[in-house]
């Protein structure tokens, strides 16, 4: 009998502290979620950037609370920003010293350290670490990460807003790449047979295109949008060139 009530307790003790877990995990990612950044961060990333209007700068913010629900969602493994006009405003933010330091502290209860963004190239970890990131942010829209139809909004700004320096994605590039265009990382990159995480479907090659630059589409409210400009802004808005 003791040892069924110990097994019971154990069972009873395993069952509580997984039920506690999903509960700290969901109000990590709803304090992520409605987090206001510090005043005058958007205006510092307006000097970076100063051809995104003032939508599109909320819009870089949004894309960059979706990398930290990535991080969150991952388990804190390592994952890679595949942005670079996000990684812009995140760079902003961690010059918030406090703000920052507090921040992570209660979305993640640990110091998320800033990566550069990065592209799929001969880096193992680095390539991993978008793959994760590919899996997450699908997740987070709906979008089925083995055969997406659109971008998640953090693999899209850069080539919507065509980014001089940014990263092109598409979902499907195969029509791309009939006609010898080998610039563009697509979703189909980021899974594979030889998967190192075979949970999520990652794989360690990457395509015939992994020369190029990388990017993705998404619209205001989280969609697929890759067309130009986001609505309300001036016709001087998301201008860049790429």
């Amino acid at each position: 009998m003791p040892i069924i009530l110990s097994i019971f307790v154990l069972l009873l003790s395993v069952s509580v502290f997984w039920l506690w877990l999903r509960w700290h995990r969901a109000a990590q990612a709803d304090y992520i979620r409605s987090y206001m950044f510090p005043p005058g961060l958007l205006e510092r990333f307006h000097k970076q950037r100063p051809d995104l209007c003032l939508k599109d700068q909320q819009l870089v913010a949004r894309a960059m609370r979706q990398f930290f629900l990535v991080y969150l969602k991952s388990g804190f493994k390592h994952i890679s920003m595949p942005s670079q006009v996000v990684d812009d405003m995140w760079h902003e933010f961690i010059l918030y010293t406090k703000n920052y330091e507090q921040f992570c502290k209660k979305a993640f209860g640990r110091y998320m350290h800033h990566t550069p963004a990065a592209i799929l190239g001969a880096s193992q970890r680095s390539n991993d670490g978008l793959r994760r990131t590919w899996w997450f942010a699908c997740l987070e829209e709906n979008i089925n990460p083995r055969r997406a139809t659109r971008l998640p909004l953090l693999f899209a700004l850069d080539s919507k807003w065509n980014i001089a320096d940014g990263f092109r994605y598409e979902p499907d590039c195969s029509a791309l790449r009939k006609n010898g265009d080998g610039t563009v990382y697509c979703g189909g990159d980021f899974y594979g047979g030889d998967s190192s995480d075979v949970s999520h479907g990652f794989s360690h090659h990457a395509s015939d295109g992994a020369a190029g630059c990388s990017a993705d589409s998404s619209s205001d409210s989280g969609g697929g949008d890759s067309s130009g400009c986001s609505g309300g802004c001036g016709g001087g808005c998301g201008g860049g060139g790429d």
